[in-house]
């Protein structure tokens, strides 16, 4: 099997071995145009406060580069291969025609034609307007994610494009998510998974938000779900069906078999998305398993045979993650990105050249500093906001605080309080599930902050619980080959394929009481903070006057 995870700055293939999930062979391809935050390629236009884009031909060229680089790697000839699966970021999403052409390619010198990326957060005022004309309309889908949408998922994505660029608006045939538009490009037919249609575009049971509620946001805005070309799950007469995952998506075309190297007419799985891949390669795909994936943000996902309103979740979706189950999501909007922020921008020079004196990098460095504190000599607290928050207040206009600074706090005291401050957030989104009836009965980490030993010591303190790990460094990739094995026959369902394939390790970090205790006087002072600024009112009018500055 060959799993391909499309990262936020690049792709990697693995290649697999479906009888136990031995990872043979892997090669990543790192994007040529990376994160598009400050003009567009080529033609210079500026963006404003808050974008992020990405380029679909730099995900072909993930095709291209790392699926043969990997197969050649795993020394397997690739007539072996009998699958593929593919992962996304999300909500990574596109405007195409309808035959799939992104409009980055035919118009690219307009912002609002090219690829959105997860972490666009430049609609949270169209969020804004959804969620209270929905609370006000008493929608009943709502509830099903914690109370408000995020202006990272399609819906405010598509009318910022409607409200901003109506040309590009009305050129799109297609809203598509790009975990579907991959598949696509690999099959040649259209398809869309049950997956993002529930998580990032608001379907549920009974369908997507009704054309009386979009026209309500905009006149423009009620066909916008015939852009998104799905009808009920099961129904082949309105679209294109809502496919199950680690269902058959097709068969590989001629013109991805090119591209790839591999057999044409193998198996293609329907596209997934990077996090809920990743409970598969975990093995946690059972009620109350939940799977963190720490990178630059943290998803945390979980299967439950219980149905409940959780305040702040990003969703909870029927067959979400595990067909037959009830699939939660929550998150973080930056982790590792806060880390990488501090090490870029407030690092000083005397500190870079002490790590490559001892053949560290920065985060090393800082971290071995850090770790020898007691918890709390920092005098500090911190909230994870520097992204935004996305569980469980849902504001991407929300931003970082940091608290107790003195003439003599140091760079690893910063860095260890940055730290703290996502394991507290990380606490906040499990306690707010048990407070809602769906028990955590096991907290998995995956992702690639399992590196750092001393952080994931520390969120086990901070949630005073054991931490379990996954037994891959690459979760989402082997995650979407598992996907690939039960799409192609070699195993019955997702629970089968993950017990042969999955791997992770139980209670591999265990609190430490006296920390945990420590920990929990830091962890008040900071729900403090966060019931304080969590109202916005400060921090939006920070926000408000910084765009005006740069407009």
């Amino acid at each position: 099997m060959v799993g391909v995870d499309f990262g936020t700055l690049s792709g990697r293939a693995v290649v697999v071995r479906v009888s136990d999930g031995a990872e043979l062979g892997s090669a990543v391809h790192e994007y040529a145009h990376g994160v598009i935050e400050r003009e567009l390629p080529g033609s210079g236009v500026r963006l404003g406060p808050d974008w992020a884009l990405q380029s679909a031909q730099d995900w072909i060229d993930v095709l291209r580069v790392a699926v043969p680089a990997a197969v050649a790697a795993a020394g397997v000839p690739a007539g072996e291969v009998i699958g593929i699966g593919t992962d996304f970021t999300a909500c990574t999403v596109l405007p195409t025609t309808a035959d799939g052409t992104p409009l980055s390619f035919l118009t690219p010198e307009r912002p609002h034609a090219w690829p959105k990326l997860w972490k666009h957060h430049a609609a949270q005022p169209h969020a804004d307007r959804i969620n209270e004309l929905a609370a006000r309309r008493g929608e009943s889908w709502l509830p099903r994610y914690g109370g408000k949408i995020s202006s990272e998922w399609e819906f405010a994505k598509g009318l910022q494009v409607l409200e901003e660029d109506p040309e590009s608006y009305a050129a799109a045939d297609r809203w598509i998510e790009a975990a579907d538009w991959i598949i696509w490009q690999l099959t040649g037919v259209e398809s869309r998974n049950i997956c993002t249609a529930g998580y990032k575009g608001i379907f549920q049971e009974d369908g997507y938000p009704s054309e009386a509620f979009l026209a309500e946001l905009n006149p423009g805005f009620s066909g916008f779900t015939a852009k998104l070309a799905t009808g009920q799950v099961g129904d082949k007469t309105a679209g294109v069906t809502l496919a199950p995952l680690g269902g058959l998506a097709g068969a590989l075309s001629a013109e991805a078999a090119a591209w790839t190297g591999l057999p044409e007419g193998i198996a293609v799985a329907v596209g997934n998305v990077d996090a809920h891949v990743t409970a598969a390669a975990a093995d946690a795909v059972r009620p109350g398993q939940m799977v963190a994936i720490m990178g630059t943000s943290t998803c945390h996902i979980m299967p439950s045979d219980q149905l409940a309103e959780v305040p702040g979740m990003c969703g909870v979706v029927r067959d979400g993650i595990v067909p037959g189950l009830w699939g939660y999501e929550a998150g973080q909007s930056a982790v590792g990105d806060i880390f990488a922020w501090f090490v870029d921008a407030h690092v000083p020079a005397e500190y870079a050249e002490a790590a490559a004196a001892q053949g560290m990098n920065a985060h090393e460095y800082l971290t071995s500093l850090a770790e020898k504190q007691a918890v709390g000599r920092h005098g500090l607290v911190a909230l994870d906001w520097f992204g935004g928050n996305r569980s469980v207040l849902v504001d991407h206009n929300l931003s970082g605080v940091i608290v107790g600074q003195t003439l003599a706090t140091r760079p690893e005291d910063v860095y260890r309080a940055l730290i703290e401050s996502t394991a507290f957030g990380a606490r906040m989104i499990v306690e707010t599930f048990e407070r809602a009836g769906v028990p955590v009965e096991e907290f998995v980490v995956a992702g690639g902050l399992l590196k750092n030993r001393f952080l994931m010591q520390v969120y086990a303190d901070v949630l005073r619980r054991p931490l379990s790990v996954i037994g891959s460094d690459q979760g989402p990739a082997l995650g979407s080959a598992i996907h690939a094995a039960v799409a192609a026959g070699a195993y019955a369902d997702i629970e089968k394929a993950a017990a042969a394939m999955g791997k992770r390790a139980e209670a591999a970090y265990v609190p430490d009481p006296a920390r945990a205790d420590a920990y929990d006087r830091l962890y008040a002072e900071y729900r403090t903070l966060h019931d304080h600024f969590g109202d916005g009112r400060m921090l939006h009018t920070l926000r408000a006057i910084r765009n005006e500055a740069t407009s």
